[in-house]
């Protein structure tokens, strides 16, 4: 699971190939002990929590990088190489 980026304690991932679970573009977050599926590109949370206040930085920054992400999606559906997205500051 590659690590597309990283910001206030978030780690954020795209997995290969991982359409068949969730059926929607979308990224993984952990933050401690919590794990949350986000779909991009509305920020929607499909599965899982984090803190109210890392639910919202984790929003604002997919909207941030909506295309970003949306190409990273295509490049990982396809097995293909992924690329970091510049992390909230």
């Amino acid at each position: 699971m590659p690590v597309i980026s990283m910001f206030y304690g978030l780690i954020v991932s795209m997995y290969y190939l991982d359409n068949k679970q969730h059926h929607f573009p979308h990224i993984h977050v952990k933050y401690q002990n919590d794990e949350a599926v986000f779909k991009i590109p509305d920020g929607i949370l499909l599965d899982g929590s984090l803190p109210t206040g890392k639910i919202k930085l984790v929003s604002a920054w997919i909207e941030l990088h909506q295309d970003e992400l949306m190409a990273d999606w295509e490049l990982a559906s396809q097995g293909q190489k992924i690329f970091s997205i510049e992390p909230l500051k």
